[in-house]
């Protein structure tokens, strides 16, 4: 069985580590040094290496780790990748240590953004976080619309590993959009007990986020009517999604 846990980097970031017996892959190494001491403690053998997009903090880590251990590099085709051996572009599948993986096109943050699906969990990179999405350095709202239209589609119980520990800060801007949503509220005071005791916030479940996560709410007349007061340009998901995000990002 395939097992996932977590690796910190930086000052909020989360290398993934995903591990079948002695062998081990990871998603998005911004830093090579926290994976190299993980794997070396372990006794693993790294194989692959999975890229959401072309951020430094996402792949920073590369180089050193393929000097080190020769995987397979698994990254967005479009984009300037240090070391990638398997270029995508989405709609692809691959295998990783055995397990079958969907390769999902999700454009928004960056033009050439990948997520990984396999059934059960998502690695999703810098588009969806817990109770927020990535900021659109590059596509435009109805991409990012878009991209987000395909995770939700994905199975409710499926588990969210996004790139950053953004929760709370996520979820403090959900409540100025939706202050009467008691999952939001629930959540919330989850959320802070975690951060509280030192845990992590994700992932999260796509359950959790249908329920919570404003970005995924634009149909809400909630959602709708903040976003008309934020200047949304009518009511159809772009227009109501380019408001809030708009307003998340000066918020």
């Amino acid at each position: 069985m395939l097992s996932v846990s977590l690796i910190p980097a930086f000052k909020d970031n989360y290398i993934w580590l995903l591990t079948r017996g002695g062998r081990a892959a990871v998603v998005d190494p911004g830093d090579a040094a926290p994976v190299q001491a993980r794997l070396e403690a372990d006794g693993l053998v790294l194989e692959s290496i999975l890229i959401t997009h072309h951020h430094a903090d996402h792949q920073g880590g590369v180089s050193a780790l393929v000097e080190r251990w020769q995987p397979k590099v698994y990254a967005p085709g479009s984009e300037s990748i240090t070391g990638c051996t398997q270029p995508l572009a989405g709609g692809e599948g691959i295998e990783i240590l055995g397990q079958g993986f969907a390769v999902m096109a999700v454009p928004g943050h960056t033009l050439g953004h990948l997520a990984y699906y396999a059934p059960g969990m998502l690695f999703c990179g810098d588009t969806l976080f817990g109770a927020g999405c990535g900021r659109l350095f590059e596509g435009t709202p109805a991409q990012m619309v878009a991209a987000l239209e395909s995770i939700a589609a994905l199975p409710a119980e499926t588990a969210v590993y996004c790139a950053h520990e953004y929760t709370e800060m996520n979820l403090r801007f959900a409540l100025a959009v939706e202050p009467e949503n008691p999952r939001l509220l629930q959540r919330c005071r989850q959320v802070a007990a975690l951060r509280e005791a030192g845990q992590s916030s994700v992932p999260s479940t796509l359950a959790e986020e249908l329920a919570t996560n404003p970005f995924l709410r634009c149909t809400e007349p909630a959602v709708v009517e903040a976003a008309r007061q934020h200047g949304a340009d009518g009511t159809s998901k772009t227009a109501v999604f380019a408001a809030i995000r708009g307003w998340r990002n000066s918020f």
